[in-house]
């Protein structure tokens, strides 16, 4: 198993860290096409400012490119998008480690994940997240472990999954809903084991933060209704709103997270990355000026508003996956509300974009323009709740379809910086 050899105290590796950036990175981006051509004899101190990028497992999607790959590629390509990360000068890559209830580490809890073999529970021969770890931080780039809680699958048939897997034995746990299966939150016993199958990650590697994406129950099917009748009728006394109860169990998970990795590594931070609208101010007064579509407090039982105004979390990165200027959800009015939810809280505020729409021609005419994301960048910069960005997702940073990266560090990341503690 891989572990950095020594554990550098924060200061010292912020220290550590800009150094080597100082040192390195006029070397490294001289010849950059990403660089801007800039005189690099004349850098400005570096600031703290998020710049993440997403490395999504799922479905092979960014990592690996395919299933069956050797150890040896699966290793290359993963430093590949290090490196890529590292050249576009970024200092954070939030890496998907349990896709669907299983795991890219050898977990005592999970089978090894069918993204890296083809086949659920085979061991791929090495370590995906003990080099992950080990490689970003020889980068300068922090680790954030990305854990999906409670999808099980994106099929329905359990006989799918590997023989240890433990949604076959408790088949009890599982929920069927718009064509996958899930856990049930409403069970303590599933709450209880997620938590503790997520939480060896934290125990074995020096992460640099835990990290839950917007996938918390389900997203809502016409039709379809998520069974969870015994659970509620078990478990939800003193809820006369099966609403209510539904997110008292996500608020209780993210505490109890947030409190199982400050037992075990207080310096590890623990961050959301929800959809990017609470609830529409149609719904509450207190909501964003948007409208349509999915609330997350309403759909999704997250009650993402009350996590920073209660300081569960040490950041929140919504989603705002929308263009300046969009009807239902405009990018220039979420910023502001989120900054503004942010606003004397302990929880920082980071904004995930939509860097994967740059240059699809499915997408609205704005993507077509490679300076829209840099003009995110700079409106989000007159909100000073604002502490950074990330980017969905790897794949897209190293094709940069349009150039709309390469515009986002020319105008904004000139200089190293380093990441907001």
């Amino acid at each position: 198993m891989l572990h950095r050899k020594s554990r550098l105290s924060r200061r010292a590796f912020t220290v550590t860290a800009l150094s080597a950036l100082v040192a390195s990175g006029g070397a490294m981006a001289a010849g950059s096409a990403m660089a801007g051509g800039k005189d690099h004899h004349h850098r400005r101190r570096a600031t703290r400012e998020m710049r993440g990028v997403w490395i999504a497992t799922v479905a092979n999607r960014d990592w690996p490119s395919k299933q069956g790959l050797t150890a040896d590629e699966q290793r290359a390509e993963l430093i590949a998008h290090l490196d890529a990360a590292a050249e576009a000068r970024l200092n954070t890559v939030v890496f998907q480690v349990r896709p669907t209830a299983d795991a890219l580490w050898p977990s005592p809890y999970e089978p090894w994940s069918q993204v890296l073999t083809g086949t659920q529970g085979e061991d791929p021969g090495w370590d995906p997240l003990g080099t992950a770890v080990e490689e970003a931080h020889a980068r300068d780039l922090q680790l954030h472990a990305w854990f999906n809680p409670y999808r099980v699958a994106n099929h329905t048939d359990l006989t799918k999954l590997a023989a240890s897997h433990p949604a076959r034995e408790h088949e009890d746990w599982v929920v069927t809903y718009g064509g996958k299966l899930y856990y049930n939150p409403g069970l303590p016993e599933v709450r209880e084991f997620v938590r503790k199958a997520m939480l060896d990650a934290v125990e074995k590697y020096e992460i640099d933060a835990v990290h839950f994406d917007d996938y918390f129950y389900p997203y809502p099917v016409a039709g379809q209704t998520f069974d969870d009748d015994e659970a509620y009728d078990r478990h939800g006394s003193g809820f006369s709103v099966r609403a209510d109860w539904r997110r008292d169990n996500i608020d209780k998970l993210v505490r109890e997270t947030a409190a199982g990795i400050r037992e075990i590594r207080p310096t590890t931070e623990f961050g959301i990355s929800p959809f990017g609208v609470w609830r529409n101010a149609g719904t509450d007064p207190l909501g964003s000026d948007t409208r349509g579509g999915v609330q997350t407090y309403d759909d999704l039982y997250a009650d993402t508003r009350k996590w920073v105004r209660e300081g569960w979390i040490d950041y929140i990165c919504p989603q705002l996956y929308w263009n300046i200027g969009f009807a239902a959800a405009d990018y220039a009015k979420l910023v502001p509300w989120w900054s503004e939810v942010a606003r004397g809280s302990r929880t920082k505020l980071y904004v995930g974009e939509a860097l994967y729409k740059a240059g699809d021609p499915a997408q609205p005419a704005a993507w077509q323009e490679p300076a829209e994301l840099s003009r995110h960048l700079t409106l989000a910069k007159e909100h000073a709740e604002v502490c950074g960005h990330m980017y969905f997702a790897a794949k897209d940073l190293a094709t940069d379809r349009i150039g709309a990266m390469a515009r986002v560090v020319a105008d904004h990341y000139t200089q190293p910086a380093i990441p907001p503690r």
